[in-house]
């Protein structure tokens, strides 16, 4: 990346969600050829088509290459903290099913006399 990504009004194509303006400041990106199989681009800049998000096809983690609390509108970016806050509710969903199941394995104590 020559000059890195600075500054407000980067405009930022979501995948699955469409286009918003970003704020930026960083000087690196992520190459799309090197992703892993179980990780999917997700935001793409228009300024110069670098990658700008991805997450994992096989786990609730994702990431954005810019700024989501600083978007130049109000509600720009409010649905990645949704979508982390429904990560953060299915993974305590999770443990909890797993430590019911793992209750419901474990043997009681034997009776004293």
């Amino acid at each position: 990346m020559f000059q890195g990504h600075r500054g407000a009004n980067h405009p930022v194509k979501g995948l699955p969600t469409g286009g918003r303006i970003t704020s930026m400041n960083h000087g690196f990106a992520v190459e799309r050829a090197g992703l892993p199989d179980n990780v999917r681009e997700t935001h793409v800049s228009l300024f110069d088509g670098s990658n700008c998000g991805i997450e994992l096809t096989d786990a609730p983690a994702f990431s954005v290459q810019y700024h989501p609390e600083a978007s130049p509108g109000p509600q720009d970016s409010f649905y990645l903290f949704e979508k982390f806050v429904g990560a953060m509710r299915w993974g305590a969903d999770l443990v909890a099913a797993l430590a019911l199941s793992a209750c419901a394995t474990v043997p009681a104590p034997p009776a004293r006399s």
